[in-house]
């Protein structure tokens, strides 16, 4: 365990903030950050006391900036899988959880932190937002929704488009295409966040859980989850991860076979 929480924990008006805490690292996530996200939604659906969450970023830079890259080298080959269905799990427990979940986008959502708000069940972003899909750049892919939330998100094109040039987009271009919901200035983000979960958390406890249950019905298609896991499991097998990775660790460009 790190010294300072990975994730912080605050109820303010019914509202529970879950805060991302690794500043230095750009809020990136990794096995502790994944486990208490899952522990905290936990207690948001245990809680009566409790009507709703907020997700956020500590910091000005990042909401989550990506997945703990220098860990991947470390891992065993094999274990890209199990990676991959960890990290599906915590955030199927956020998108099936039965009270509202915001993602308050305050910079870069990029890869595993883009899958985060992804699968909220909606977002706000601050102007300097961005948000990107750069798995490919790696040698991988998106392993934790991003092959099936995206695309459902945005369209088939727009969502291939992001996740094979790995280019990053703006606040405003979300906003266009439907990725956000809304966009305003840095300062006004948690406050925007607020108003709109305080006007949710008036409504109906019970039809609010059975309108998350039937949205997400007619969209889940868990058997694509199953595919996404297993093809991110044989790219992060593959000699292309290894060389993506070390190339992003040594801030090179990687050299791919052809």
């Amino acid at each position: 365990m790190t010294e300072n929480p990975v994730v912080l924990l605050n109820v303010e008006d019914e509202i529970l903030y879950i805060t991302i805490n690794r500043p230095k690292k750009l809020n990136a996530l990794n096995d502790e950050v994944l486990e208490e996200i899952g522990k905290a939604i936990d207690a948001l659906n245990s809680n009566d006391a409790i009507r709703g969450a907020i997700i956020t970023g500590q910091g000005e830079k990042a909401f989550v900036a990506g997945a703990d890259i220098g860990t991947f080298l470390e891992a065993p080959k094999e274990s890209g899988k199990d990676l991959a269905q960890k990290g599906q799990e915590v955030f199927f427990k956020i998108e099936q959880s039965k009270k509202p979940i915001i993602a308050a986008v305050n910079g870069y959502a990029l890869g595993g932190g883009c899958e985060l708000a992804l699968s909220c069940h909606f977002r706000i972003a601050s102007a300097n937002a961005k948000f990107g899909q750069p798995e490919i750049n790696l040698g991988i892919i998106p392993g934790y929704g991003g092959t099936q939330r995206l695309p459902q998100l945005i369209g088939k094109g727009r969502a291939m488009e992001m996740m094979m040039t790995a280019e990053n987009i703006d606040a405003e271009e979300a906003y266009r295409i439907g990725l956000v919901n809304s966009v305003c200035s840095e300062e006004a983000l948690m406050d925007m966040a607020k108003q709109k979960m305080l006007v949710i958390i008036q409504k109906p406890r019970f039809a609010l859980e059975q309108l998350i249950n039937a949205v997400n019905g007619g969209m889940s298609n868990l058997n694509g989850y199953v595919i996404e896991a297993n093809c991110f499991g044989k790219s992060f097998a593959s000699e292309e991860k290894t060389e993506g990775v070390t190339a992003f660790l040594e801030k090179r460009k990687p050299i791919f076979n052809q």
